[in-house]
């Protein structure tokens, strides 16, 4: 079976900075929901130890603002505060849908809401998933833990509706595939086919940033002929595409 997927909870303890366990202690201790979200689940449940530890809360903007002492409003409009512990940042991101697409990478606006509705806004399952930092357990409510244990890259919901937010996510569903060695679920596949054109929306930095990513993986190969069959290499580097 391709790459590693997990079939229990890793037999090491998941290590949350201290600084990211009193932000999320202030927030429980306020009457709010505070879990751990994005990559840093993904890559524990892989057996990895985690490098970005990001909260997602059912506090608004505003509330976060208040319990803590030094914030920076850095992305308050799409529910993102960065709280300041000594000289460590911690990301807290408010429970939110978004609504409408404004540039093919940021909605036109943004509706708070509970941690279900989150997940499912999110771009892949095994990207969707939360843990309780109370219970010590996976909160799942997009299937990524399936989809980690059969090791596929599959998009939340509608693969066409996910890549229309932002255009980036089909580069990074190839350089998901490629750096963890999962092949992408066939409906994401075809979606992919279909708006790879599209890529030419996202700016040159962005894609560069992927594009290191996937092609320093071990996998590199794969990632490049993915790239190729896609149709997104011609749309970025056509002049690769054509020799």
């Amino acid at each position: 079976m391709p790459g590693s997927t997990p079939k229990a909870k890793p037999d090491f303890p998941l290590e949350i900075p201290e600084e990211v366990r009193q932000v999320h202690e202030t927030l429980t201790a306020a009457g709010h929901r505070s879990v751990l979200a994005g990559g840093a689940v993904r890559d524990y449940l892989l057996g990895s130890p985690p490098k970005d530890f990001d909260l997602a809360t059912s506090a608004v903007p505003e509330e976060v603002d208040k319990l803590f002492e030094k914030t920076v409003l850095v992305g308050a409009q799409f529910g993102v505060v960065k709280v300041l512990i000594g000289d460590v940042e911690v990301e807290v991101a408010t429970f939110r849908a978004d609504i409408g697409i404004a540039d093919g990478r940021h909605p036109e606006a943004v509706r708070f809401t509970d941690e279900k509705e989150d997940a499912l806004r999110r771009d892949f399952t095994i990207n969707g998933l939360f843990w309780d930092i109370d219970s010590e357990e996976v909160v799942d409510h997009v299937g990524g833990l399936i989809d980690l244990e059969k090791g596929i890259i599959r998009a939340i919901g509608n693969p066409v509706e996910r890549f229309r937010e932002d255009r980036l996510r089909m580069m990074r569903a190839i350089r998901f595939s490629t750096v963890l060695d999962f092949p992408i679920d066939e409906k994401t596949w075809q979606a992919i086919l279909e708006e790879s054109a599209f890529v030419k929306d996202v700016s040159s930095e962005r894609i560069r940033t992927e594009l290191e990513k996937t092609l320093i993986s071990p996998h590199r190969k794969k990632g490049y002929e993915m790239l190729s069959d896609s149709g997104l290499m011609k749309v970025f580097l056509p002049e690769i595409e054509e020799m």
